[in-house]
């Protein structure tokens, strides 16, 4: 029975989704503060967390950010009211794994939390392997950043992933639903737009501000690929 770790001050709303997921064949643990959930997150080791963002004494984004900083792996499924589309990136981005906005139906909200747990926790961070240059564009794992003509791209940890995904997969088209496996650990779902625009900031942080080339090509219907393309404007040494 997989254990779901509950962080909502809303009663009534935290009571509804106990009732559901205990019927659902999960066991529920409500908790109403920011602190405490972390503190059962540090030392309870739940299945699934599902965490509201607007939270007393230690609100959701904190709790995610220092979650993943002292290495927690549990995922983490937001529900927030908080709808907006920077709102739901922003979650992903720092380390949740999916993001509900209230209100949302309970029997959607089972089956987030029951995908979250067959996915189970996040495995530990792999040993960083060795810089890769591709003409102006350094990917340095150790400094888990990237660098255009010697200057940090300004990479946040998932884009970074991003890149580093399709370095690794080098003039390959990797698809939508293969960046969503091996990035954030899920399967794509109809009209999911996580991978476009995590693809959109990349080009906006890297090829924008690339002297010579543009890197990230799109394969139209399929996915991405990381290959390195003179751009128009480039200056073109004479033959």
């Amino acid at each position: 029975m997989a254990k779901v770790l509950i962080v909502e001050d809303d009663n009534v709303i935290a009571d509804g989704m106990a009732r559901h997921l205990s019927a659902a064949g999960f066991d529920p643990i409500v908790v109403g503060r920011g602190e405490l959930g972390l503190a059962r997150l540090r030392y309870e080791y739940p299945d699934v967390c599902v965490l509201d963002l607007m939270l007393p004494e230690l609100d959701g984004w904190k709790l995610i950010e220092t979650a993943r900083a002292e290495g927690i792996g549990t995922p983490i499924v937001v529900v927030s009211a908080r709808g907006t589309e920077h709102d739901r990136i922003h979650a992903i981005d720092i380390g949740a794994d999916d993001y509900l906005v209230k209100p949302f139906s309970m029997r959607e909200l089972v089956a987030r939390v029951g995908a979250a747990a067959r996915r189970g926790v996040r495995p530990a961070e792999e040993k960083r392997g060795d810089p890769i240059q591709i003409e102006e564009l350094l990917i340095d794992p150790r400094e888990v950043q990237a660098f255009v003509d010697g200057k940090s791209a300004g990479l946040t940890p998932t884009e970074f992933k991003l890149i580093y995904t399709l370095a690794m997969d080098r003039g390959r088209v990797v698809t939508r639903d293969e960046l969503l496996q091996k990035v954030w650990g899920r399967r794509e779902t109809h009209r999911d737009r996580t991978v476009d625009v995590f693809v959109r900031r990349l080009r906006q942080k890297i090829d924008t501000v690339s002297s010579q080339h543009s890197f990230i090509q799109t394969r139209f219907g399929v996915g991405y690929k990381l290959e390195p393309e003179l751009k128009a404007s480039a200056d073109v040494p004479a033959t």
